[in-house]
């Protein structure tokens, strides 16, 4: 009865979600609390709802306040000179503009968000390539591979498998990290690559500086948030958080790492209340919807392991797993992980997929983490520039004024060949062990 009770609980979630019947938030909540009143469960629903709640509220503490640190520094315009140096520095010699497109993307999206990295990358360089007659699919693929590859603790994708699985965030992010260097070594060398290509198609053989190099424009509004005296505060202050994370991640709490952090960041850069307000306001929308996402998600997982259903499941689905193959099962899952972000969207693979993997996986002797850090190898990491099910593909598309399936067709085995060298390289550097 459970394993089936389980397994229409997901298939009615995935429905509802990617049939578009109702938003990801209350699907993952109005499905599960449905399913467990079908199965008898009555008033413990309410219990099974308050543990899943409490599990992820660190989650979502940190994901809210990065939200907020990251676009306060950003208004204050701690990225400006980043990112002017670097259209300075490109000239007009197609590999140095692909390689610092893909630079300029990957600085960008340390706040974590894909939309925000192409809205200010997109049209920082397009005027370059199109002076230059650059194929705009080089633009499109060098900004999602720097997007794709940069999955940090604050990212949708690493929230939701740590929400999902209920695992600390350093323990899914610590041991990639050296795998996410072996990534950016393959996104670089693919980005000089397809600037050598261009080179060629071109004929390039124009000195630097000979066609001017476009400067961008701030609004007037922009303007007046900026406090370039700050930069090098900014900057520091950002490294110091970061570096906390990273080394003392188990004994600080990141949530309280970027609390501290987005206090400070208003105090030296916004002393006047008023505009402290105005900064929250204008990146809480955001930081909200996220938050609302995974409450909600925590109200499915505490529903699908309260109830007994999750587990369930993967008893039923142990015995069609033949036992010599289960250590490989991450590696696998890493080698798929990239396709599967054309076939589910975010919450529906993290939140109704991902736990009954790495459930399965359990009963088998495999760690839950090897499972959660094989998905981040590619599902909705390097997957999400080219999915459909995401928005922030057609951004891409839409800002580089290219049609979606030469975009796809194009860059689509750049962002799978990055998820095979981070799964290899998980397995060399014996992340996953075989």
């Amino acid at each position: 009865m459970l394993p089936l009770l389980g397994l229409a609980t997901i298939v009615v979630l995935l429905g509802a979600i990617l049939s578009k019947r109702m938003s990801p938030l209350v699907a993952l909540i109005i499905v599960p609390i449905a399913a467990s009143l079908v199965g008898g469960f009555g008033l413990h629903t309410s219990k099974f709802v308050l543990d899943g709640l409490k599990s992820l509220a660190p989650v979502v503490g940190m994901f809210v306040f990065a939200i907020l640190y990251f676009g306060t520094i950003t208004d204050a315009g701690t990225l400006d000179p980043i990112i002017d140096r670097i259209l300075r520095a490109v000239g007009t010699k197609p590999t140095r503009i692909v390689m610092g497109t893909t630079l300029l993307a990957l600085l960008i999206h340390l706040d974590g968000s894909g939309a925000v990295c192409f809205l200010v990358t997109i049209p920082a360089m397009l005027p370059l390539y199109e002076r230059l007659n650059m194929d705009k699919r080089v633009l499109a693929a060098s900004v999602s591979m720097a997007a794709g590859i940069n999955f940090l603790p604050w990212t949708g994708p690493m929230i939701r498998a740590s929400a999902s699985l209920h695992l600390p965030i350093s323990s899914l992010f610590d041991p990639l990290i050296p795998v996410q260097a072996i990534g950016l070594v393959f996104v670089f060398g693919m980005a000089w690559t397809l600037g050598r290509r261009e080179e060629k198609r071109l004929g390039y053989s124009s000195p630097a500086g000979s066609v001017p190099i476009p400067e961008r424009k701030l609004t007037p509004e922009e303007k007046a948030l900026r406090r370039p005296k700050n930069f090098w505060f900014n900057i520091v202050l950002t490294v110091v958080l970061l570096g906390t994370m990273v080394a003392m991640g188990e004994k600080i709490p990141p949530a309280i790492v970027f609390m501290v952090g987005l206090c400070i960041a208003l105090l030296v850069n916004y002393p006047n209340v008023d505009m402290q307000r105005k900064r929250i306001d204008a990146h809480s929308r955001a930081a909200l919807l996220m938050a609302g996402i995974l409450l909600a998600a925590g109200v499915f997982t505490g529903i699908m392991q309260g109830s007994g259903m999750l587990k369930a499941m993967a008893q039923a689905a142990v015995g069609f797993v033949p036992p010599a193959m289960a250590g490989h099962i991450p590696v696998a899952l890493g080698l798929l992980s990239m396709p599967l972000s054309m076939l589910f969207d975010p919450d529906s693979f993290y939140f109704g997929v991902l736990p009954v993997i790495a459930e399965v996986a359990s009963q088998l002797g495999v760690p839950t983490v090897h499972v959660g850090q094989a998905a981040l190898l590619g599902q909705m990491t390097t997957g999400f520039p080219v999915s459909p099910l995401t928005p922030a593909t057609f951004l891409v598309v839409g800002l580089c004024g290219i049609d979606l399936a030469d975009h796809q067709k194009f860059t689509f085995p750049l962002l799978f060949g990055a998820s095979i060298v981070m799964t290899i390289a998980c397995v060399l550097l014996g992340v996953f062990p075989l």
